[in-house]
């Protein structure tokens, strides 16, 4: 029973720091990067750079209108992450899965707060060489990303030992 406690508090404790430094890196964005022109690094691998995107990722439904956006960018997203987050809640789901869906769901959750707060989500990085770019992307992405990895290594990884395990 202890140890179950404390690995819901470091995943929760994982959500608030996520959150927490999406909506930080954001703010700074929307106060230093908006109506600013792009800042380039390293020889313009990466490039921070203003953008609100009214669609998902790298903009898919930008261009459909507003009630199909809020239908399913804003409720059906927040249903989504609210029904995965009590999945993973409830089930036994081993630890490395817990961690992805962590990642997953505080990353929807910051982004959802923006579409709430802003009517869009800011963006401000983007990485790559030459004209072989990223989409613009924030934190938020990125640990929906690392959430999404972990969870297909995991399932992988699962998968595996339950072939291994299987009679011959």
């Amino acid at each position: 029973m202890k140890t179950t406690i404390s690995v819901r508090l470091v995943l929760l404790l994982a959500i608030v720091a996520t959150v927490g430094c999406d909506r930080v890196t954001k703010h700074v964005a929307i106060t230093t990067l908006a109506e600013a022109p792009a800042r380039s690094f390293l020889a313009d691998t990466f490039r921070l750079e203003y953008a609100e995107n009214t669609g998902a990722f790298l903009g898919l439904g930008a261009e459909w209108p507003p009630a199909l956006q809020m239908a399913v960018f804003g409720i059906a997203n927040g249903l989504l992450l609210l029904a995965l987050a009590v999945a993973a809640g409830r089930g036994r789901w081993p630890k490395r899965a817990l961690v992805g869906v962590t990642f997953v769901v505080a990353g929807g959750v910051s982004n959802l707060m923006d579409r709430i707060v802003h009517g869009v989500v800011i963006d401000f990085m983007n990485v790559g060489i030459g004209s072989l770019r990223t989409g613009i992307f924030n934190v938020a992405d990125v640990a929906i990303m690392l959430g999404a990895l972990i969870l297909v290594v995991e399932g992988r990884s699962s998968a595996r030992g339950a072939q291994a395990d299987a009679p011959a």
